[in-house]
C-alpha cells in the first residue's frame, strides 16, 4: 500500500470544496510534495491539468497564461461543471504572482470554477509573492520535514535511524552504504536547495560564503556559537551582518536556522549568540566524522545527535504548529528549548547522560513562570515518545 502523508486528506478535501482560494502548498526539496499531489489527482473525480515549470526552460508568465487559457477553452468544450490547475514549482515563472493574481481575478469576476492549487520549494519566493500580490486569495499548506512516525510506518525505521539517518525518504534506501547515503544527501538534496532555491533566485555576493556557513552550521547543530567566531573559521572573508543574511536565507529554504536566546525583551532575543539547528538531522550528520555504528557506540556523541534529532523536530514543525523557537542560557545553566505560542511558553530540556548538573529549568521556571516544564530523555518523557508526539498536545 502507498503511503500517504497527513496532509494529503487536507489537500484532498480542499480540492472538493466550492472554488474559493488558491490552495499554494509550501515545504523544503524532497519532502514528496510532487508525490502528494499525484496521489490526491488519483483519487480526485475533478477533471484536471498538472504541469511543472522544471519541464519548460526560461519559463515565463506567458507560458503559465496560455495554460491558464487552454483550460478555460477545455471547460467550454468539454461542459464541465469544475477543473482544477495544478503547477509545481511555481518560483521558478517569471512574474508568477502578478500572473497568477490576474488570471485568478479574471475568472473570479467571470464566475468561472476553475480551482488552482500551486507548489514550491522555496519559501522565501513563494511567501513573498503570496504576500506582495496575492493577498486574501490563498491558503497555504506547509508540508515540513518527514516526522520519526512517518520514517517508522514508512520504511520500518528504528529511532537510532531517524537520529542518525534524519527524516529524508528519498534516502532512505542507500543507508546500508555509508558512502552512498552522505553522497545522496549532499548531491541530490543539498546542492539543488542552495543552487536552485538560493543562488538561482537572490543575488548573492560570495556563495562560496553561504555554502561554508551552511556546512559548519550544520556540523555545530544544537551547539551556540557567535557569528564572529563563525566569520574567523570561515575560509572566505565575511563580515557578521553578511552572514546572518546569509543564515536568514538558509531558514527561509527549511535547511539551517539560528536560534535566539528567549527574553522578555525583543531587543536582546535578536541580539543573542545564535544556537545553530538544522531542519533535518541529515543535514547535520551528513558532515559528521562518525558514521552510524560508530555514533550509537559513543554515548557522550550520541548525546548531541539526540539533541538535534529534537531540535529539527521542533523547528520543523514550527510552522505547521504555529509556535516559535528559542533557547535559553544563562552562565552554565540552560534550557534547550523554549517554545512560544501567543501567552503560553514551555520550556524543554533534553538528557541523554552527558551532562551532570544543570539547574536551567528551575531557574527559568521562576523567572518566565512556563505553561509547561519538561524534560526529554533521562529522567523525563522517552525520546521516542516525545518525537511520536503531536507537539500541540504540549500547549494543552
Amino acid at each position: 500500500m502507498e503511503y500517504k502523508r497527513p496532509q494529503f486528506q487536507w489537500i484532498l478535501e480542499r480540492i472538493k470544496e466550492p472554488r474559493d482560494k488558491i490552495q499554494v502548498i509550501v515545504g523544503p526539496r524532497q519532502v514528496g510534495k510532487s508525490t502528494i499531489i499525484e496521489q490526491v489527482l488519483e483519487e480526485c473525480d475533478v477533471p484536471f491539468e498538472s504541469c511543472s515549470a522544471d519541464d519548460v526552460v526560461g519559463v515565463g508568465a506567458s507560458w503559465l497564461a496560455q495554460i491558464w487559457e487552454a483550460q478555460r477553452m477545455k471547460m467550454i468544450a468539454r461542459s464541465e461543471q469544475k477543473r482544477l490547475l495544478v503547477v509545481d514549482e511555481v518560483q521558478k515563472i517569471r512574474n508568477w504572482s502578478e500572473t497568477v493574481k490576474a488570471e485568478w481575478d479574471r475568472d473570479t469576476r467571470e464566475h468561472r470554477p476553475l480551482s488552482v492549487v500551486l507548489l514550491g520549494s522555496s519559501r522565501m519566493l513563494i511567501e513573498k509573492g503570496l504576500t506582495e500580490s496575492l493577498a486574501g486569495r490563498f491558503e497555504l499548506i506547509r508540508l515540513p520535514h518527514w516526522t520519526f512516525t512517518e520514517m517508522r510506518e514508512c520504511f520500518g525505521w528504528t529511532l537510532p535511524q531517524y537520529i542518525y539517518y534524519g527524516g529524508y525518504p528519498g534516502a532512505a534506501t542507500y543507508i546500508q552504504s555509508d558512502a552512498r547515503w552522505r553522497n545522496y544527501v549532499k548531491d541530490a538534496l543539498i546542492e539543488p536547495s542552495i543552487s536552485r532555491d538560493v543562488l538561482m533566485n537572490t543575488t548573492i555576493m560570495k556563495p562560496q560564503l553561504l555554502r561554508q556557513l551552511f556546512e559548519l552550521g550544520s556540523s555545530y547543530s544544537g551547539e551556540l556559537l557567535s557569528l564572529t567566531k563563525v566569520a574567523a573559521q570561515l575560509q572566505d572573508v565575511g563580515n557578521v551582518t553578511t552572514l546572518a543574511g546569509y543564515l536568514q536565507l538558509l531558514d527561509e529554504c527549511g535547511l539551517l536556522c539560528g536560534l535566539q536566546k528567549y527574553a522578555a525583551d525583543t531587543a536582546r532575543k535578536y541580539n543573542s549568540v545564535p544556537k545553530f539547528q538544522v531542519y533535518n538531522n541529515a543535514l547535520r550528520n551528513v558532515y559528521a566524522e562518525e558514521d552510524f555504528m560508530s555514533a550509537i557506540e559513543n554515548p557522550r556523541a550520541w548525546g548531541r545527535y539526540v539533541e538535534s534529532a529534537i531540535g529539527a523536530y521542533l523547528v520543523s514543525q514550527a510552522c505547521v504548529r504555529d509556535y516559535q523557537v528559542y533557547y535559553w542560557r544563562d552562565k552554565n545553566d540552560e534550557v534547550d528549548f523554549v517554545l512560544v505560542r501567543r501567552k503560553k511558553i514551555v520550556a524543554i530540556e533534553v538528557k541523554t547522560g552527558r551532562r551532570t548538573t544543570n539547574e536551567g529549568i528551575p531557574k527559568f521556571s521562576s523567572l518566565f513562570h512556563p505553561f509547561r516544564a519538561l524534560i526529554v530523555g533521562s529522567g523525563g518523557l522517552g525520546v521516542e515518545d516525545f518525537l511520536s508526539m503531536d507537539l500541540n498536545l504540549l500547549f494543552k
